[in-house]
């Protein structure tokens, strides 16, 4: 069995650990080279956007589009300010309990 770290939260403990982001880019979009370099470029975005936010433990799935590739950065870094902003102003719906009509 493992012992927790004092240094980070439990493992499956999402309370402290701040939002997660996942890429996902299709090969429809170009080789392997093409995706990794988008990706990188999201990566480096987000980034640099959520030191400016406090976001909590959000899960987040950012579907890439081929103009990340040829974007300036300073209006990628916009791009994902407006969404994350977008995301948050938007009212979250509750799931329906399960009998509920």
């Amino acid at each position: 069995m493992r012992e927790r770290s004092a240094a980070g939260p439990a493992r499956g403990s999402r309370d402290a650990i701040g939002p997660r982001f996942g890429f996902t880019i299709t090969k429809k979009i170009g080789n392997a080279v093409t995706r990794n370099r988008i990706r990188r470029r999201l990566k480096a975005a987000f980034a640099s956007e959520i030191k400016n936010k406090t976001l909590g433990a959000c899960d987040y799935v950012v579907v890439a589009r081929h103009a990340a590739l040829e974007r300036p950065f300073d209006l990628l870094l916009q791009d994902v300010d407006r969404a994350i902003s977008a995301l948050h102003a938007s009212k979250h719906v509750q799931p329906k309990k399960k009998g509920a009509a």
